[in-house]
């Protein structure tokens, strides 16, 4: 007896795999699924952004450009600077108030609003803006564990998000289903999840809005998701191929062998068909698309990556809609996410007439367009194009991205600082060089295409924190300007709970400072209500060995050597803030600490570990301390 039950072999019934349309039907329900669950993200965040809409007069702001002339009038100044830092640099005392006609014209720092004393000021009717933090505080601790960093610029948080989706994906595309037997169930994958990539590569992002990150922000889900689709994408042309020969069946599997259209000689007669060659063209659009996206042409040859992505998906999605008819709706929906971005670029994008300008300590351009003077918020960024044969005979064609250094709704209208730091950028700036003197020192006119606004704060609202501390590196300066005198613009209109602003800036070179000094000096003189501590920090010795001998006479401004104490600087920050938590005005005591952060993605990672070495508890003290981060790169 017992032989006999030895032999008996157990038979597990093996589920039949899904029919094309019940597969067709799972991909559909595992998109929808995504798609809630990205819902679901859009509601916790909803609190964020209707706080964000507490003035009705910033509705508008952060959406579009347009000018407007400034219905009072506005006593300035200019304020000089030498061209080295020496002992007889002007301190605020000494500052030499003129109208525009009287200014220097070797300043780069164009118009500052004088600021009366306090006293004589009009007394202000406070109206803080609200503070939604981004979690709870029981929470906190898991916060600061998702921004520790796997590699540089990766966070937990963020391979955690590309883990669910890619579980997600690999459960839709393996259930009851084997890509060995069954590849058009991975092409249905990628078609489904072409609309979503295409979502998340635009820069007027629907689905970043509505969760409150910009499009630089989701810019690793969006090549992430898009090499799952080339893996899909392949895995179905392999298979596909073998099915021209051996149709699949529900009940008949086999194993997968590409090689047999070559052996049965059928080759040339299979891949001449029509839908076979649209499938081909999407493929090879695909790949090629993939190839171009590595880091190697991404960071050194954008601008021969972007044109191949334009190619490729203008190809790739009539090619799919050829291939096969019925992945119609999936195409519709990539011809409208694509239309919406672009419409929506044309009506952000102005043509004016732009002054460009030198800034030899810096190495840099500044460039300015006093025509565009309203509708951004501060710390975002523009889309420059230079329409010049000072650029070379193509220079017209390359789009770049630059931070916005004023603040909206100001004398200079829109600033930007363009370090000289490759071909396109060197062109400028030799073509600035090349410039005659105008009233307001020496520059050229170009015109110029501005696009945006884009990034920025997004839901938050910087004015909302107790305490913001601003860290940047180089050319990072231009978010830290603007973020802080909006802020100081607030402050002095009663519409900030912010007690104390921290700016630290790593520069290589001290002379860097020279032209932006006589702009952070007013910015400490402007803020009457709250303190400006500013840290400059320089890495490189000079030339000549000797040390740079700053005359910075305002206890609130330092020029160190080396490089910042990142930890030390936010701890100071955050003790300023609690001692200076009991504000009559303001009945919420304590409303968190802002770390802005914008430079390469380095600093970005050291100033994330160095916000997860503050003490919990001291962390708890100010509210939470919540990171804002622009880093440089692609």
């Amino acid at each position: 007896m017992s032989s006999l039950i030895s032999d008996i072999t157990v038979i597990t019934p093996v589920s039949p795999p899904l029919s094309s349309d019940r597969a067709q039907l799972l991909v559909l329900h595992v998109t929808l699924f995504i798609v809630i669950v990205l819902g679901f993200g859009v509601l916790l965040r909803v609190p964020r952004a209707f706080a964000r809409m507490w003035r009705p007069s910033q509705w508008l702001n952060g959406h579009f450009f347009w000018h407007t002339s400034s219905s009072r009038e506005t006593r300035v100044r200019r304020v000089h600077h030498s061209k080295t830092l020496s002992d007889d640099y002007p301190s605020e005392a000494s500052s030499v108030a003129e109208t525009k006609e009287s200014a220097s014209d070797d300043s780069h720092t164009l118009y500052v609003h004088n600021q009366q004393h306090p006293s004589q000021q009009t007394p202000t009717e406070f109206k803080f803006p609200p503070h939604i933090a981004t979690c709870p505080r029981f929470l906190r601790r898991l916060v600061t564990l998702h921004r520790v960093r796997i590699s540089p610029g990766f966070s937990v948080s963020q391979a955690v998000v590309m883990t669910c989706y890619f579980s997600t994906l690999i459960y839709a595309g393996l259930y009851r289903s084997s890509p060995f037997s069954d590849p058009v169930r991975t092409g249905w994958l990628a078609v489904s999840q072409i609309p979503i990539v295409i979502a998340l590569a635009t820069k007027n992002n629907i689905l970043g809005t509505l969760l409150g990150f910009t499009y630089e922000k989701l810019n690793y889900l969006h090549r992430f998701a898009g090499r799952l689709i080339i893996l899909a994408a392949n895995i179905h042309s392999l298979g596909y191929c073998e099915s021209l020969i051996h149709p699949i069946s529900d009940t008949d599997p086999y194993l997968l062998a590409v090689y047999k259209w070559s052996i049965a000689g059928t080759f040339q007669a299979s891949i001449s068909k029509p839908y076979a060659i649209w499938g081909l063209v999407a493929l090879v659009a695909l790949d090629c698309m993939f190839f171009f996206s590595l880091s190697f042409w991404r960071n050194r040859y954008h601008n021969i990556m972007l044109p191949v992505h334009i190619i490729g998906i203008s190809l790739t999605i009539p090619a799919i809609w050829m291939h096969q008819p019925v992945t119609m709706r999936w195409m519709a929906a990539c011809i409208g996410i694509y239309g919406f971005d672009y419409v929506f670029r044309f009506l952000k994008t102005r043509i004016s007439t732009a002054t460009i300008r030198p800034i030899s300590e810096m190495n840099t351009t500044r460039v300015e367009v006093p025509y565009i003077n309203r509708g951004w918020r501060a710390g975002q960024h523009v889309r420059l194009r230079v329409f010049s044969f000072g650029m070379g005979w193509f220079g017209w064609t390359e789009v770049h991205p630059f931070t916005i250094a004023s603040v909206a709704d100001g004398e200079e209208g829109i600033v930007l600082y363009v370090k000289k730091s490759g071909r396109w950028t060197g062109k400028l700036y030799e073509m600035a060089k090349l410039g005659g003197y105008t009233e307001s020192g020496q520059g050229r006119s170009v015109k110029v295409m501005v696009e945006g606004p884009y990034g920025g704060p997004c839901h938050a609202i910087f004015s909302s924190y107790s305490a913001a501390v601003f860290i940047v590196g180089g050319s990072g300066i231009s978010f830290a300007l603007s973020s802080i005198q909006d802020l100081i613009r607030e402050d002095l209109a009663g519409r900030s709970r912010v007690k104390t602003i921290t700016l630290i800036w790593s520069i290589q070179d001290a002379n860097i400072l020279t032209p932006l000094l006589p702009r952070l000096l007013s910015m400490i003189q402007e803020s009457v209500y709250t303190p400006v501590h500013i840290a400059v920090h320089y890495t490189r010795a000079s030339a000549t060995g000797e040390k740079p001998r700053p005359a910075i006479t305002h206890p609130n401004l330092t020029v160190t050597p080396g490089r910042p104490k990142v930890v030390k600087s936010l701890e100071a920050a955050l003790a300023r803030a609690v001692s200076l938590a009991e504000d009559p005005r303001d009945e919420e005591r304590v409303s968190g600490m802002l770390v802005g952060v914008c430079g390469p993605v380095g600093l970005g990672d050291d100033v994330s570990r160095a916000v997860a070495a503050i003490d919990p508890a001291r962390r708890d003290q100010v509210g939470g301390i919540e990171m804002h981060e622009e880093v440089f790169g692609l």
